[in-house]
Order: C-alpha cells, then structure tokens, then sequence
C-alpha cells in the first residue's frame, strides 16, 4: 500500500528509489504518493533560510542536479549561500555548523552565520585552503592576508577567516616594537628581513601586519633637567641623534637632548642618573672624565667645584663622592704633598711643586686640593695648659721631644704626634694613683690623691706622662738615652720625658708578709709603720705567733743624689726590713725559755731589733745601711702559741680568771643594786604623798571653777540670743541697702547702654549718608569727567575748522544771499533788543571812506 507525504510550502524530502539507489529532493507544496520502490530518506523538513547579512557554508555541495538522476558530489568542497530565496539541501550535502539537520534534528540555526563587519581601524586576517585568484591577486594555499576596515566581509569557499585583527592605540609618548615574522615590506615601504625589530611612532590606531608580531609596547621616558638616561647598545646602530653606536657602548642622554625618549630597537636603559649638584665649599674629583668625543680619558682625573652641576657619563665615578672643602681657621693648618709637578696658586710667588714635596698651609682659608695634590694630615693647634705637653718626633731627623705648656702648639710639616708605649704594669698604675695592690692593703690609701680622673677612660700616648707625686714620697725617673737617674719628691708632678720611664716597686704586703703584693711607682719616706706576724720558737721548743708593728723612715739628704738614690737601692723595702728585724728576733727567742718570754716579751722584741749601746742602753734607733731605712720603735700586739693543746690551755686560764673578776663584780653590783633599791623605794612613798596632797588641792580649784562655768553659761545664753537678733536685723537691713544699690547701678548700666546704642545708631546713619553723599558727588564728578572727555573727544575729533565753518554757515549764507540780491548792508532785528544807532548808521553807510 503507498504511502502519502503532505510537503508543506518551503520544505522539502529525500526519497531514495530502491531499485537505483538514488535518492531525489522533492520540494513543496505538494502531496507525494510514495510507490513501493520507493523509501523516505529525509523530511520532511524546512527549507533553509539565509536572513540578510547572514550566510551559511554548505560542505560536499551537488553539482548540476538533475531530477531523478545521478549528480556529482563535490566531495571536500564548499559553497557559501547568503540571503536568497529559502533553498533546500540536496541529497547528500551538509551545513556546517548544524550537523544533525536532515539526520536527527530539524533545527539548522546553529549554521547561520553574520557576515563579518570589520570596523574602523580594524581588519580581517585570511588565510586561503586554496590556490584562487582573487581579484588580480593570485592567491596560493597557505597565504595569509587581512582587509582593513571599514567593510562588510563576503566569505569565500577558497578562504578561512582567522579572526578579526584589534588596532593597537598609539598614546603620546609610546612606541610599539614590531618583529618581523618573515621577510616583508612594511607600512611605510621598508624591506623587512626575518627577525628584524623596529619601532612604530606614529600617534594613532595601528593595525599590525599579517607578518609582523608586536612584542610590546614601550613607554617614553620623561627626562627632567635633574635626570638623565643610562644606555647601552646591545648591536651596532645610529641613534636618534645621527651618532653611530658600536655594541657595548654607552652613552648618556639628558634633558637637553630630548624631553622624553623612547629606547630604540637595540638600546637598553640601563640605568636612571640623577644630577650631581656641588654646593657651595663643595668639590668633587671625577675619575677617567670623558673629552669632547665622549671617550672615557682612562686614567686621568678631574677637578669640579661648587657652585655647579652636572652628570656623571658612563665610566665617570666620583673619587670619595662629594668633599667639603677645607675651610681652616687660624688655629687649623692642612699638611699637603705633590702627586706631581705643577704651579701653586695658592701663594703669591707661586712655587714650582715637585712630585714627592710636602708642605703645609694654615687659616682662615677655604682650600679646595687641586688633583695634583694629596692632603696628608688636616691638623688643629693643639691648645697645652701649664703642665701638659705632648711627644713630637720629627721624620726627617727621627729625634723625639716634648713640648709643654702654656701655649697653643701647631706641628710643622714634617712633625708628627709620637706615641709613648709605656708597660702595661706603668699604664695600670697610673690609672690607680701609683699603686696596685688588693683591697685590704693599708698604704692603698696613699694612692687615692693622685688618681687622675682624665686617664680612667684610658691614656692618650701623645700626651706627656704625668703622675702626681703623693707628700712625702719620693718617685725614681731613668731616662735610657742618658743613662741617668732622677728622683722626685712629693708633693711634687713627676713628667716624663721621650726616653724616660718610671722605676716601678714591687713591695711585701699583708699579714705575714707576701712578697710583691703591693706594686707602686712612688717610695713612702715615713714617718709610717709596718705591721707583720712572725712565727718565734723558745728555747723549750714553745712555738710562739708574734704579731709586731714598727716605725720606720728613711734618712735622705736631698740634692744629695748618691743620697737620693740610696733609699732604692732595695727594690722590696718592706720585705727586706720585716726579714732582718724577724731573724733577729727569732734568735733572741730561741735562747730564752718560754716562761722568761712570756713575762718579759716586750723586753726582749726591743732589745733584739734595736739592740743596746756599750752602756747597756736600749738604742733609740736602728738603722739599715743598705737604703738607709731606719727602725725607731716596735710594738708587740699579740702573742699567741701555735700549738693548739698550749693555746687551749692558756684560753682556758684567762677564762677562768676572768669568771673570777667576772662573779667579784656581779656580787657588789648585786649589793649596790639592793641599796639602790630600797632608798628609791622610800623616796617613792614620799613621793605619792606629796601627789594626793596636791590632788586634793587641785581638786578644790576644779569645783570651784564648775560653779562659775555654771553662772556663766546661764546668763551667757540669753545675752547670745539677744545678740543674734540684733545681728539678724543688722544683716537684713544691709541686705536690703545692697540690693537697692545693685538695682540703681544695673539701671544705670542700662540707661548707659541704651545712650551708648543710640550714638552708635546716629554715628552710623550719619556715616551711612555722608557716603551716600560723597559717592554720589563722586557719581556726578565722573559723569562730569565723562561729558568733558565726551565733548573733548567730538572737539578734537571734528575739529576746530570744522566747528568753526558750522558756527558761521547760517550767518555767511545769509550773507551771500543777500549780496546776491545787490544789498551791501541790511540789519535785521527782532525789536527787543537795543541798537547802537551811532555806530550802525556808519555801518549801514559802509563806514568811513
């Protein structure tokens, strides 16, 4: 049985015919009977409809169909349709873009495409898939090409649009870089070879070519008279100034080269410089400056000064930056020395400077170093009170000296300050007085006087050493370039000279004695005492501690220098004294028993140190020759055994014997106290006595004063409250006397301030019509000017001829119009005012002949 189809207008099917394997179109409207061969392909479905400014791609398009017949299919072509007629697609043809219509879907929307518009300053990049011809260009697969807008673009089955090219905006003051893709010819008719770089200046919309990239878009630099631009060429080129540049140079550029830059193709910036501005008293010096080709003079300097500026160029660097310049004042000097040879300005006669010379200049001055010259020392005079000085050597001469105050001292040229290195032991020393020791020594108290509170914080080797001698000591100097000694006594200042240096004791000190303990500069002449312990043994091997104290001094003859220096002879007095007067007193114990020592110590000590005369005398003095240190009395403070067992023994007497004195004294302290006691017992009875007497009495005299207090108080009341009324009264009234006074005054003020406001009001209205007044006089006296200028300016334009030839036109018509009527005189009048009739006549008869 056949099949009907209703083809509705505008749509079509495909029917395949089973017998020849063709598939027809059929288009409507009409209604088709299918036969039994024949089978319902497609459809039906609606033709395809392009709108205006669209267009649709057709893939595998037919190719001379015939109804019913077999026709070609152009297998791997296209065919574009724009707006026409609703078309249907052929057997065997496809929308691109819409897949799936005459398959599965009916919707062929997704293949309608707008014609591409290309606006203003934009373009449209093609590439063709076929060799054509286009126009008279021929084009060959694979070419690339764009169309610059504005147009409407009609696409080509040869052609594939790549896209839609964006314009880059070129701003004031950027550049686009551009890199050829391959060899071409630019914009502007320029060869371009593959890779080549250039920029595009030109303001505006720019469209790339189809072989050319941008790469970026370079920003100018803005140049300010205080910057400059740092370059570098990466390749060999001309710059913009027309100055050819090989690779690897520099240069710089500034302001007045240009007010901005763009870096070219193969220029690299390197660097933004900032201007070196040189004060006033400012120099710098500018090492390998460049000379007027801009080549860098390797090795040469150069000396700028202030007031200026400038840049630094590429291979210029500043030696030690910028300097201030020398500004001396009299008391200042500079020591100077000659790199080379030149001429010194700086002097009147203008010396020859040979390389090598060295010389010093002194204030007030402002010195700039020229580049020949090195300054070697700036120097200040050095200001010495008395009593201060400092070590000079000369470097010509190698000789050391000292210079002391008072003065104000300036070095020479080939003076330098010397440094004294004195041993660390001298340096400790000074720094405490002139002794070192520990705490618990007593002579440490010598010391405290001569501390110098300047060398604390260190001493500066240039100065002078000095050391305040203590009173009555003595201080020995040894200079080592004479050989000499000196020796000083205190109280006394104690300088060094260049080659001297202090005789530094080492002394014995504390209990028993410890061999250098005490380390001192100075020699303490005593009158003192030396205090040691010493260990004694008894001829019944009593081992005994014997604590004695000694006065001593020394005997010195001063000016007397073999005197002087005997008293250091012995390094360690202390020690040495404390041994010889201990050996002699340990042999005088060792031949007397214990008992005999103990009841005689005192005796024995003396005799030994001192010993006795040829009559049995004890010696007032003992005295050593070997410094001249004499002995002239000893005290025994303690004596102790050192074996424990008799040191216990004799512990426990005295202790006994002290309970003893100890319980005596209680036992009448006892006694008394008892005494004490009851005398003050008895005078404690009289005393309460005499206190209740005076009690009562007291008494007496309080009971007495109540009863008045009494009377007092009652009378007292009444005559208050008689009082207080008076006074409530007397408050009242002044009250009321106040308060009409305030009301006056505040009336008063007020009357004040209503006169006050109106003179006010009447000195403003008078002020308010005295301006009125002069402005409008002022008004008046403008328009015045006005008018007067007016009537000027129409004088002065017009003319006085003029004015004068318009005054006298009527009067002169007149009259020659009545001497054209043959009249020589005429008088016209109007009868009111006076005629001289003397005077006329004459005129009338034409005066007199």
């Amino acid at each position: 049985m056949s099949q009907l189809i209703a083809i509705l207008p505008q749509s079509f099917v495909h029917i395949l015919d089973l017998t020849t394997n063709v598939t027809k179109l059929e288009v409507g409207p009409q209604t088709l009977a299918l036969l039994n061969h024949e089978k319902l392909v497609v459809g039906p479905l609606p033709c395809i409809v392009v709108p205006p400014g669209h267009y649709c791609v057709i893939k595998n398009p037919v190719s001379k169909y015939v109804h019913g017949k077999l026709c070609d299919l152009r297998c791997g072509y296209l065919d574009v349709r724009f707006h026409e007629e609703p078309f249907p697609l052929y057997p065997g043809e496809t929308l691109e873009g819409a897949p799936n219509f005459a398959l599965s879907s009916a919707d062929f929307s997704g293949a309608i495409k707008i014609l591409p518009v290309v606006r203003a300053n934009h373009a449209i990049r093609l590439k063709a898939r076929l060799d054509h011809i286009d126009g008279k260009t021929e084009r060959k697969a694979g070419d690339v090409w764009q169309l610059e807008g504005p147009l409407t673009y009609r696409p080509t089955p040869e052609v594939d649009i790549l896209g839609i090219t964006n314009p880059y905006i070129i701003k004031n003051g950027e550049a686009l870089l551009l890199r050829a893709l391959q060899g071409m010819t630019d914009k502007d008719g320029k060869k371009r070879v593959t890779g080549e770089e250039w920029l595009v200046r030109n303001e505006g919309a720019y469209l790339p070519d189809v072989y050319s990239e941008v790469k970026e878009v370079r920003k100018a630099c803005t140049l300010t008279p205080d910057t400059a631009l740092h370059l570098a060429a990466t390749q060999t080129l001309t710059d913009f100034r027309g100055i050819k540049r090989l690779a690897g140079e520099e240069w710089l550029i500034t302001a007045d080269d240009t007010e901005s830059f763009i870096p070219e193709v193969g220029v690299k910036i390197l660097e933004t410089i900032k201007k070196t501005v040189l004060g006033s008293g400012q120099y710098c010096v500018v090492l390998d400056p460049i000379d007027q080709d801009g080549r860098n003079q390797m090795g040469t300097r150069e000396l700028r000064k202030g007031i200026s500026s400038f840049f630094l160029h590429p291979g210029e660097t500043m030696e030690k930056g910028i300097q201030r310049a020398f500004i001396l004042t009299q008391e200042d000097a500079l020591v100077l020395t000659s790199t080379d040879e030149f001429e010194d300005e700086m002097f009147e006669d203008k010396p020859k400077r040979r390389p090598g010379d060295r010389w010093m200049i002194t204030g007030p001055v402002e010195y700039i170093p020229p580049i020949e010259v090195n300054v070697t020392d700036q120097r200040t005079a050095i200001p010495l009170s008395k009593n201060e000085g400092v070590y000079i050597r000369d470097t010509q001469t190698g000789e050391v000296r000292s210079v002391m105050g008072s003065q104000s001292y300036m070095l020479t040229a080939y003076e330098v300050l010397w440094e004294k290195e004195l041993p660390d032991m001298v340096d400790v020393l000074l720094q405490h007085g002139g002794g070192y020791g520990s705490g618990d020594i007593r002579k440490m108290a010598y010391f405290e006087q001569s501390i110098d509170p300047a060398i604390l914080k260190g001493r500066d080797k240039t100065r002078v050493v000095s050391y305040r001698c203590p009173g009555n000591t003595a201080v020995q100097v040894y200079d080592y370039q004479k050989k000499k000694t000196r020796v000083i006594f205190g109280p006394d200042l104690v300088i060094l000279g260049p080659h001297e240096n202090f005789n530094t004791l080492s002394l014995s000190a504390g209990k028993p004695k410890q061999a250098n303990a005490l380390k001192t500069l100075c020699l303490m002449l005593g009158p003192d005492f030396i205090t040691d312990i010493l260990e004694v043994e008894t001829s019944d091997h009593a081992r005994l501690q014997v604590k004695v104290a000694f006065n001593n001094h020394f005997e010195v003859e001063r000016g007397n220098v073999e005197s002087e220096e005997a008293i250091f002879n012995v390094p360690d007095f202390i020690g040495f004294a404390c041994r010889q007067i201990g050996s002699r007193i340990r042999a005088q114990v060792a031949q007397i028993p214990f008992d005999a020592f103990h009841r005689h110590s005192a005796k024995i000590i003396r005799g030994a140190v001192l010993g006795y005369d040829k009559h049995d005398n004890l010696n007032k003095q003992h005295k050593f020759e070997a410094n001249n240190l004499v002995i002239t009395n000893i005290d025994i403070q303690s004596i102790e055994p050192v074996d424990i067992k008799m040191r216990d023994s004799l512990s426990k007497s005295v202790q006994m014997a002290i309970e003893i004195s100890t319980k005596s004294v209680e036992a009448s302290a006892s006694h008394e106290a008892m005494r004490t006691e009851q005398v003050a017992r008895g005078k404690l009875e009289q005393q309460k006595l005499l206190n209740e007497m005076e009690s009562e009495k007291e008494r007496t005299k309080l009971y007495e004063l109540q009863a008045v207090t009494a009377a007092v108080e009652s009378s007292g009341q009444a005559q208050a409250e008689a009082q207080a009324r008076a006074e409530k009264m007397l408050i009242e009234c002044q009250s009321e006397i106040d308060a009409a006074r305030l009301k006056a005054l505040a009336a008063e003020i007020e009357q004040m301030a209503e006169l006050d406001a109106k003179r006010k009001l009447q000195a403003s209205e008078v002020a308010y019509i005295k301006a009125q007044n002069d402005l409008e006089v002022f008004k008046h006296k403008k328009l015045t000017g006005i008018e007067i200028s007016k009537f000027s300016s129409m004088v002065s334009v017009i003319g006085v001829d003029t004015i004068t030839a318009v005054a006298t036109a009527g009067p002169q018509s007149q009259v020659d119009l009545l001497r054209s009527l043959g009249m020589e005189s005429v008088l016209i009048t109007d009868g009111r005012n006076p005629i001289n009739l003397f005077t006329t006549a004459e005129g009338l008869t034409g005066g007199k002949k």
